[in-house]
């Protein structure tokens, strides 16, 4: 990818209370969201910050012990390393969606009495550890981002100051970037779904939090809106994400859309619409 002038990124994440599940072409064939352990899953094995599961299709986790944490967190920092050692030049965290990061997060799935539960400064414990531990061995040229839920959607669970109050501890650590999603943690979420629903958050945390960049995403599927998140100052990026499935080739037609030049692949340039940049 560097040879040809452009970067790469890597998320690393931890499924949690989510893990051994069916593969997404079951979906809809069968009654339970379990895999088992003849088709390559792990039901025994599920753990999560607390032995709560997500729904009654779940696996029931166990609740993680101290030493099982230390192994986590020991296992963020190694894979950021050897992500750097291979060269990548972005590394994010996943912590959004109900995956393992965020379930310490949460005060829904979060039901733990030390260290690690209760009180805000306990539920975000973990999360900052590994976010210095990754720092301390990340080179400091090298950004580093965190994918979060900006909010549960659901009373009681976490919010939208939550996430400002993170990303100001988050910015302290070292984090340079915050991917501001929601929702994934409580099938109770009742979810306002329009184009760019979560771009508030990533425009609270750009604007609250001095020195953080945010990027917006979800339902932004159109080159106008997407132009208008950034323009605007609502956030410095925006994330697309099935857009790119509906569409693997969203930049050329975006720019074609937009009446912005941009270098096609040379494998591609002859597909190139007609404009005043073609020779076609």
């Amino acid at each position: 990818m560097h040879k040809y002038g452009t970067i790469a990124a890597i998320q690393i994440g931890h499924g949690g209370r989510k893990g051994s599940t069916i593969p997404l072409q079951l979906y809809g064939t069968r009654d339970s969201m379990r895999s088992t352990v003849e088709e390559g899953g792990w039901p025994d094995n599920v753990y999560g910050p607390s032995a709560i599961a997500y729904d009654d299709l779940h696996n029931m986790p166990k609740e993680m012990t101290i030493g099982q944490i230390d192994i986590v967190r020991q296992a963020f920092i190694d894979g950021a390393r050897r992500a750097d050692q291979a060269g990548f030049d972005v590394i994010e965290i996943h912590s959004a969606h109900g995956y393992l990061m965020f379930e310490f997060l949460s005060p829904l799935s979060n039901h733990r009495t030390d260290n690690y539960g209760g009180s805000f400064e306990n539920r975000t414990r973990l999360l900052l550890e590994i976010v210095r531990g990754i720092r301390e061995i990340l080179p400091q040229n090298k950004p580093l981002f965190v994918r979060i839920s900006s909010t549960d959607w659901v009373e009681g669970g976490w919010t939208g100051d939550d996430t400002v109050n993170l990303s100001k501890l988050l910015l302290d650590a070292g984090v340079d970037f915050i991917d501001c999603s929601s929702a994934g943690n409580d099938p109770r979420q009742k979810i306002p779904l329009s184009p760019g629903y979560q771009v508030q958050f990533a425009e609270r945390v750009k604007k609250e939090v001095p020195g953080m960049l945010s990027g917006a995403v979800g339902l932004i599927t159109t080159s106008e809106l997407a132009g208008k998140v950034v323009e605007d100052g609502s956030a410095d990026a925006v994330f697309l994400g099935r857009e790119f499935l509906r569409n693997p080739s969203y930049v050329y037609s975006a720019a074609h859309e937009m009446g912005i030049n941009i270098k096609w692949n040379n494998q591609y340039e002859r597909g190139r619409q007609k404009t005043k940049y073609s020779f076609v």
